[in-house]
Formats: C-alpha cells, sequence, structure tokens
C-alpha cells in the first residue's frame, strides 16, 4: 500500500477510534495559551497511570494541554475491548513506520484543521463523510481526475470552490 494512502486510512481510523490526540501528542501545545489547566500524577487513576507509566518522569513539564490529551487518550484507551485496542495498537504500529515527512505533514494538517473556524471544521467532516460514501470506483475516478489537472487548473478549481462557498 502506497504510504500516502496509508496515512489517509490511518488518521481515519485514528480519528475514529479517539486515538489521534495521543499520536499528536508530539505536536507542542501551549499551555497558557489554550488556558486548560494541567493534572497532577496523582489525580489520575492508577489505571491511567500504567497506561501512562512512560511520562510519569516528566510529567509536570509537559504542558496542561498534552496533559488533559494523554489523560484523555489513556481512559479512552482503558475504556477499548482487547480487539480495540489490537486494533488500535495495529494502527499506531502503522503510524510509527510511517516516514517523519509523512508524520510531520499530517500532523501539521490537523493543526491547520484545529485552527479552522467551526463551520470550516463542520464542513470539511460534512465532505469527508460524502468522499467516504464513494465506492472505491468513485474515488479512484475523482483522484485520478485531480492527478491530471495541472497545478493551474487545481488552483483555479479551488478558488471556484471558495467562490461558491462564499456564496452560500
Amino acid at each position: 500500500m502506497k504510504a500516502s494512502k496509508l496515512a489517509i486510512q490511518f488518521v481515519k481510523t485514528l480519528i475514529g477510534s479517539g486515538l489521534l490526540m495521543l499520536v499528536l501528542s508530539g505536536a507542542t501545545m501551549a499551555a497558557d495559551a489554550t488556558g486548560v489547566n494541567g493534572i497532577a500524577w496523582g489525580d489520575l487513576s492508577s489505571a491511567q497511570q500504567q497506561v501512562l507509566v512512560r511520562q510519569q518522569n516528566n510529567w509536570d513539564n509537559l504542558p496542561a494541554a498534552r496533559q488533559q490529551a494523554l489523560a484523555r487518550g489513556a481512559q479512552r484507551w482503558l475504556d477499548m475491548n482487547p480487539a480495540e485496542r489490537a486494533d488500535a495498537a495495529q494502527r499506531f504500529q502503522n503510524w510509527r513506520e510511517l516516514p517523519v515527512e509523512t508524520r510531520a505533514a499530517i500532523r501539521q494538517r490537523y493543526l491547520e484543521f484545529q485552527n479552522l473556524a467551526p463551520e470550516d471544521q463542520a464542513r470539511v467532516r460534512m465532505n469527508f463523510a460524502r468522499f467516504q460514501q464513494l465506492d472505491e470506483k468513485q474515488r479512484a475516478a475523482l483522484l485520478r481526475r485531480w492527478q491530471q489537472m495541472s497545478i493551474q487548473e487545481r488552483q483555479q478549481r479551488l478558488q471556484q470552490l471558495r467562490q461558491r462557498r462564499l456564496q452560500r
């Protein structure tokens, strides 16, 4: 499977499993910019502490937003059944096998998405749901059409879509 296709599949499964924040925990988040309160190590449940044991020595140095994200991710992990955990572990292994540049690009795109206005995020989610409903043939045809466009044609098409969106 091509790396980009694997990356897309992996991000979709991470979003579905709720583990995306754990994977993205390597991205920097400023605690004071978020207004999020940190979590003391002792306030985590013993089960969460077991999941996050590798973070224990550095826990107090982590930004508050990252502590929150890790605590939520650990709880989601604990709420999974064994089959879901095995699937998540495999997806994480797939993530780790991606080239560093691909992982960085995925993180960057995720951060860009997080910076979108809520209505723009909703639009992206809706379009992604519509894309997921396409069968494999339709997806391949759509991808082929896009790949066959020149850079100028792609830019023009994106501009048309932006203008149409602004007219709504």
